[in-house]
């Protein structure tokens, strides 16, 4: 079940690395302050969480019974 509070949603269940972390992170560079991005991948995108936080980011990551992982994405508040 695909979250709809989500502004942006990136599906990169079938994309190569490092598609999905550059994809992500262009989404985020146009975020705005209230806005959220959601990110479907096949697995858990350790990466990804070091450069959100980095970043100024907060996530939340849900499992999907496909196993899809979805990150939805945020400024922190």
């Amino acid at each position: 079940m695909t979250r709809i509070d989500a502004d942006i949603v990136i599906d990169a269940r079938g994309l190569e690395p490092p598609e999905p972390m550059v994809r992500s992170m262009e989404a985020l560079g146009q975020l705005g302050t209230a806005q959220k991005l959601l990110v479907l991948l096949p697995r858990e995108p350790y990466p990804l969480y070091r450069a959100l936080e980095i970043n100024g980011f907060s996530w939340q990551t849900a499992y999907r019974p496909d196993g899809t992982v979805e990150v939805l994405i945020q400024h922190k508040q």
